[in-house]
């Protein structure tokens, strides 16, 4: 197995002192995977202090629970005493942990199998716990008793089904079983957990275990509002891997609401063959709910504390999804002021994965194509979409005796809408002459 020469430095240096040192846990395991780890992670039998006085360089990142930085030029590595974790009584943090030279002792408080296994070079793999089997046969198991695992730290039910969804694996029966009885206990961890979480399963690989997370009740402790279905699962990988994966799969995540919330929300039900049919909705009634949705899905996100601009977008993606389009580049001009530049075209995956999924007839993507046809032009010529890209501003209009305010912003708005509908009239001599026929 494979060390980074920093790692082989430290251990060294702790060994040559007389301690143990192995790295541990989620290095190991993704190293007998043969994926590149995120971090590594070393635990040693020294203590915080004696570990302190080994190095140049450390950082107190969790002295109290025997946790200190070490740093090497510009990298840092977790090194981290044996311990044992004493009473939990927050479904998250040990109430106090005790120091041990044991470390057995050590990796029996950790979370699964597969996250259980130490190695340095002198001594090789130390799996107590039948790790190295787990990852042969693809399982996610709990170290020793999973109702214990899970009391002392709720979070964990919801890691299960995470790394099933990165790694592939199935979730063993006592483990599942666990999960399901005490999914309520996630209740306990803070928004800004669960968040980190959830958003690595919906990234995975195999991000349909999102419906294993709805099926096991972990989805509903956060987002009861939403209802996994299969086509909800096809609509999410649907969503190709890209910098916005992340805000564009939870956009698919949010496009379907249960079927109360439908009723509430005025929400159009799933297409079936009659409702192709129906020819009396509107393209304002689907704003409407497109608005109600998207104040939805803002909440949704909110409850976990997400970031503005991941609520802003994912908002966004949700509001729009319904916008009808005619494949007219004036229309197309149109909606791109609508919708706003940035946004606009994160639509277009949105668009296929909901089609695709079934949820529109198929037929629509051959719409979807010709509207994306049209953008790519509208691009390429650099016409004017936006208020600022205007020949005139406020300044001109000024000039014709308009005064700031109300009427001159609807003057504007005026402009920039005779400029979308035909890109050449962007020029100062025709609005100026226009912006005299909208005086008031």
């Amino acid at each position: 197995m494979f060390l980074p020469e920093k790692v082989k430095q430290i251990i060294s240096i702790l060994e040559q002192r007389g301690f143990e040192a192995y790295a541990v846990g989620g290095c190991v395991r993704d190293t007998l995977l043969e994926r590149t780890p995120e971090d590594w992670d070393i635990t040693t039998n020294a203590s915080p202090k004696e570990v302190k006085a080994l190095f140049r360089r450390t950082v107190d990142t969790g002295i109290a629970h025997g946790t200190v930085t070490v740093l090497l030029d510009q990298d840092s590595f977790e090194v981290t005493t044996y311990r044992i974790d004493g009473d939990y009584e927050d479904s998250r943090h040990p109430k106090e942990v005790t120091f041990t030279n044991s470390l057995k002792e050590d990796l029996k408080r950790r979370d699964f199998t597969i996250n259980a296994m130490a190695y340095n070079e002198k001594n090789g793999l130390v799996d107590c716990f039948g790790g190295m089997k787990d990852l042969k046969v693809g399982v996610i198991r709990c170290v020793g008793n999973a109702e214990e695992r899970f009391t002392e730290d709720a979070l964990r039910i919801l890691r299960c089904v995470r790394f099933s969804a990165q790694l592939g694996f199935s979730i063993e029966k006592e483990t599942e079983a666990a999960a399901v009885r005490m999914a309520d206990s996630l209740k306990k961890i803070s928004a800004e957990r669960i968040a980190a979480e959830w958003t690595k399963l919906l990234l995975a690989p195999h991000v349909d275990r999102i419906m294993t997370a709805y099926q096991y009740g972990i989805l509903k402790q956060f987002f009861p509002e939403v209802t996994v279905t299969d086509r909800l699962v096809r609509a999410v990988e649907l969503i190709p891997a890209s910098d916005a994966a992340k805000q564009l799969r939870y956009a698919m995540l949010f496009c379907r609401l249960s079927a109360d919330d439908r009723k509430d929300f005025a929400l159009p039900a799933e297409k079936t063959e009659s409702d192709a049919k129906d020819k009396d909705s509107t393209v304002s009634d689907r704003k409407t709910d497109g608005e109600k949705a998207a104040a939805l899905a803002k909440n949704l996100l909110r409850r976990l504390k997400f970031d503005n601009e991941t609520i802003r977008t994912v908002s966004g993606l949700v509001r729009y999804l319904h916008l009808q389009i005619e494949p007219e580049s004036g229309a197309v001009r149109r909606a791109v002021y609508e919708t706003g530049e940035t946004l606009f075209p994160l639509l277009f995956p949105v668009w296929r994965a909901y089609t695709q999924a079934g949820f529109e007839d198929g037929e629509k993507l051959s719409h979807i194509d010709e509207i994306e046809r049209l953008y790519g032009q509208i691009i390429s010529h650099g016409d004017c979409l936006s208020l600022k890209e205007l020949a005139v501003t406020g300044g001109d209009l000024i000039a014709l005796g308009i005064a700031p305010g109300k009427e001159m912003g609807e003057i504007l708005h005026r402009l920039l809408f005779l400029v979308l509908d035909e890109p050449s009239r962007n020029t100062r001599e025709y609005l100026l002459e226009a912006a005299k026929n909208f005086v008031i």
